[in-house]
């Protein structure tokens, strides 16, 4: 057997130690799902208040303090985010999955907020007029006739959201959890070699990322010829 197999074997079949890749993916997957549903439901109320203006065209409060938490957010580092989640606002919690969902989910509120707001904004604004028209209310005309065409606009933005966060939740291994990246780190301290764990973390995130990203391109094309017809 080779230097480069025997290097193979010790980082991914020695032990079973492709568990540990395993499981790692597992929890990478599980909180970037549950950070991109926290994400997706406090990002469109937080887009929808960003649009929230007073008859006379000033900012309302709600407006005032989505844009402030849209700017903290989005001017802190993420993983300065989730150290004041797990250490300081959940210190009692010891469920890093949670702590780092719940983090994450906040932070891509933020960016789920923006793109709710331009995916609302690029819908004709005679569509609001000819709901109240129709004796709807504002509320009413929304959630039924804008926010279902904004969505078209929405979703190929909000699925590279998705991948950023799937990217991003590299650094959960700062609150004690082994997802995959820290699994490699773990690996690479038993072998004493790090070029195979961490190359080959890199090709496993690579491999799910084109996946999504292939995925999101099927979905692309059916919504354009949705509008074609």
């Amino acid at each position: 057997m080779g230097e480069l197999e025997q290097k193979f074997a010790a980082a991914f079949l020695t032990e079973g130690r492709w568990i540990l890749y395993f499981k790692g993916l597992g929890v990478t997957l599980g909180i970037a799902v549950l950070a991109a549903i926290l994400g997706v439901i406090f990002g469109t109320v937080l887009g929808i208040m960003k649009l929230s203006f007073r008859e006379d065209g000033k900012k309302t409060l709600w407006n005032i303090l989505a844009t402030a938490y849209v700017d903290v957010i989005r001017g802190t580092p993420s993983v300065l985010q989730l150290l004041i989640m797990w250490f300081i606002v959940f210190a009692t919690w010891n469920n890093g999955v949670a702590v780092a969902s719940i983090s994450f989910g906040l932070n891509s509120a933020a960016y789920v907020s923006e793109i709710v707001r331009g995916g609302i904004l690029a819908v004709d604004v005679g569509q609001m007029e000819a709901g109240r028209s129709l004796g709807l209310s504002k509320a009413m005309t929304m959630r039924y006739i804008i926010l279902p065409q904004a969505l078209k606009n929405m979703v190929p933005p909000l699925g590279n959201e998705f991948i950023t966060l799937l990217k991003e939740t590299a650094i959960v291994g700062y609150v004690s959890l082994t997802d995959l990246t820290r699994a490699a780190n773990q690996i690479a301290s038993r072998t004493y070699e790090a070029f195979m764990p961490l190359i080959g973390t890199a090709v496993i995130y690579f491999v799910v990322i084109k996946i999504l990203t292939l995925l999101l391109g099927v979905l692309e094309r059916r919504l354009r010829e949705s509008d074609q017809r």
